[in-house]
């Protein structure tokens, strides 16, 4: 039998839509996108654990009875702080936060002349330069956010430059008229899928943040069936060199294919460096492929093929600036007035007919 080498691809029409969490705008859906029965969830999910908020039961059915302390005198008003340079040149478009500050590390960063520093601000005036040259720094409100989908195939790099001559994402996006694309987190060279790129810092800053937890979720081809003893090791959790990790839930994809490989959907709320290759790895699992087909409410669809790339729709990004914990920072653009059979005559006074 000839084993079919494609990963289940998820679809729209199938996939549970992530609850929305209002405080936080966490991603609480707990199911992948994509899957088809196999090792469920519940068999492999780690239980009788209850999550209590901070205020327990007994709490709430108490209420206190003091008279509630008067509120206290405002304070006058000051004069905002100016941002600090890392999120200055973040929400400039310029990267991410965290690869702003290693530039600001590695010296390649000066204020005014002189080498910046973590935690320096910048205020208006300043004269910014990177590597020697001075960047012009647009306002973080002076062009429209964007968010795109890029289909990574495996022999990409996401980097900029890459000092061994290998390809990179970004040959492949549409240019931008202010700032540059940074992409939301990393896939590696061997890895494909789904590549979130934006022109606005701060998003990218939050979506990669551990503590917001949205999820990632992925297609991994197995060389042979995984021992039921290692699923379990993963989702209870596996030590790794950086600490403690596992997958939140594992589902076999396809349970018909008696091939040498298997295919699994993993899930999980981080991004560390080849996370996902190293929990197969520490549980004894060789990993032959790997392709990310969701980040949080966006999938990788079908239609996307490989070296392409879509805008989000409004939904999507709707959507991901909740996971974000963000307010849109442009309103939505109002539909043009539908044109009038009239309106598309030459232009000038109508004459009056003989």
């Amino acid at each position: 039998m000839t084993e079919d080498k494609r990963p289940p691809r998820p679809h729209p029409d199938n996939r549970p839509r992530p609850t929305r969490h209002p405080a936080g705008g966490k991603d609480t859906s707990r199911t992948p996108a994509t899957r088809t029965p196999g090792v469920g969830a519940k068999a492999l999910t780690p239980g009788g654990r209850t999550k209590i908020n901070g205020s327990d039961a007994n709490s709430t059915r108490t209420k206190d009875r003091t008279a509630p302390a008067p509120a206290p005198a405002p304070a006058p008003a000051t004069a905002p702080e100016p941002p600090r340079i890392q999120k200055a040149l973040a929400d400039a478009g310029l990267g991410s936060r965290r690869e702003i500050e290693g530039w600001i590390t590695a010296g390649r960063i000066e204020i005014n002349g002189r080498l910046a520093k973590l935690g320096d601000r910048l205020g208006p005036g300043d004269r910014v330069r990177l590597d020697g040259k001075e960047l012009r720094l647009a306002s973080p409100d002076a062009g429209p956010l964007r968010v795109i989908a890029y289909h990574k195939p495996e022999g990409e790099v996401v980097t900029r430059q890459d000092p061994e001559g290998r390809p990179t994402v970004f040959h492949h996006l549409p240019p931008l008229l202010q700032g540059r694309w940074i992409a939301v987190g990393r896939l590696d060279i061997n890895t494909s899928g789904l590549l979130l790129l934006t022109n606005h810092g701060d998003l990218a800053n939050r979506l990669m943040h551990p503590s917001r937890e949205i999820e990632r979720e992925y297609a991994v081809r197995v060389l042979g069936e995984a021992p039921r003893a290692a699923l379990q090791r993963l989702v209870h959790g596996v030590e790794l060199e950086d600490g403690p990790a596992r997958f939140e839930e594992i589902v076999e994809s396809d349970t018909s294919s008696r091939g040498a490989n298997r295919w699994y959907h993993v899930l999980l709320r981080e991004g560390r460096n080849r996370e996902v290759r190293r929990l197969w790895e520490a549980v004894g699992v060789k990993v032959s492929r790997l392709m990310r087909v969701r980040f949080g409410n966006v999938i990788l669809e079908p239609s996307l093929f490989s070296h392409h790339w879509r805008d989000l729709t409004e939904e999507e990004l709707d959507g991901l600036l909740a996971l974000a914990g963000l307010p849109r920072p442009h309103p939505k653009p109002a539909s043009p007035r539908p044109r009038k059979p009239w309106d598309q005559a030459r232009s000038g006074p109508r004459r009056p007919r003989a």
